[in-house]
């Protein structure tokens, strides 16, 4: 599961840049201009075992006609196979220990004014819409007149689906909004500008990778020295199979932190060098994009 964000990475670093080229492609569109566009910044906390998780992002952005203020709580889901709380009688599962809450609703099916005044007299303190499927992280502030008095904010599919299966798990989510920067738009003529020129300067450097020699350089063939060492590092680590009677099947003891799931009978599980244990399945591919303990940050190599 990507929400899981125990160190920075690559993978990070490449989703805030695809957040921000949204953002500007977002502002060249017609029915933008003039608008100032504000972001979101997401604090998402949660508990799995004993370990609270904590990712800190600028993942979404505030609709039109939303308050830009600070507001937090308990992440909570439609109840019932619908998620998108078009249904007046909609009702939202609200934990007891939660003092406020945020409605989290699925893009589609009704107008957003309709989704956020159903969250409202439910008694939501904000509403976070996540966008249709195949959409990726793409957003776009929401236009939703008549519910000035509620915070809503758009997340892109990919977060939002990460979220509802978390919350759908029985994991207890907490997410502090807060307002994050201010975008202005361009003019048109000056962005069509930019893009004709980008999209040339695209092509050019398509044509020129595609065509030039392939010859590895210093750096490719480190890279695939390490990747290398890191498949044979990963062979050389022990693998336990899981049978009943053994201490990590205790309900007790912590899940795998890669997926979150229980052990159980029959597991195949891979002993790291530093002594945690995880999935096979889960961590081999976190292995070799990382190298490090998703706990510890051990580097497999220097062990």
């Amino acid at each position: 599961m990507s929400l899981l964000r125990i160190t920075p990475s690559a993978h990070s670093s490449v989703s805030s840049r695809l957040f921000r080229l949204s953002i500007f492609l977002l502002l060249s569109l017609p029915d933008s201009k003039g608008k100032a566009i504000w972001t979101a910044h997401l604090n998402i906390t949660f508990q799995v075992g004993n370990r609270i998780i904590s990712e800190l992002g600028e993942s979404g952005v505030f609709g039109n006609h939303s308050p830009l203020e600070r507001v937090s709580g308990a992440v909570v889901l439609p109840e019932g196979w619908n998620q998108n709380a078009c249904n007046p009688m909609t009702n939202f599962s609200r934990p007891e220990q939660a003092d406020s809450w945020l409605a989290l609703i699925e893009r589609g099916g009704c107008t957003f004014t309709h989704k956020i005044n159903v969250a409202a007299e439910k008694g939501a303190n904000g509403v976070i819409i996540y966008n249709y499927p195949g959409t990726g992280n793409k957003v776009f502030p929401m236009s939703h007149q008549g519910t000035e008095n509620i915070v809503a904010v758009m997340i892109g599919n990919l977060k939002g689906m990460e979220l509802l299966h978390l919350i759908q798990k029985g994991v207890y989510v907490t997410i502090i909004i807060e307002v994050g920067r201010m975008h202005m738009p361009w003019l048109s003529h000056y962005v069509m500008s930019l893009f004709t020129f980008l999209a040339a300067t695209i092509a050019y450097l398509f044509l020129y990778c595609a065509w030039r020699p392939r010859v590895p350089n210093s750096s490719t063939r480190r890279r695939r020295q390490i990747k290398a060492d890191v498949k044979k590092a990963i062979g050389q680590l022990q693998l336990r199979v899981l049978k009943e009677g053994d201490k990590e099947l205790d309900p007790n003891e912590d899940s795998c932190v890669v997926c979150f799931d229980m052990y159980k009978p029959q597991d195949v599980v891979r002993v790291l060098t530093c002594k945690h244990f995880f999935h096979k399945a889960c961590i081999d591919p976190w292995l070799l994009a990382h190298r490090t303990c998703p706990m510890c940050k051990c580097d497999i190599l220097k062990t």
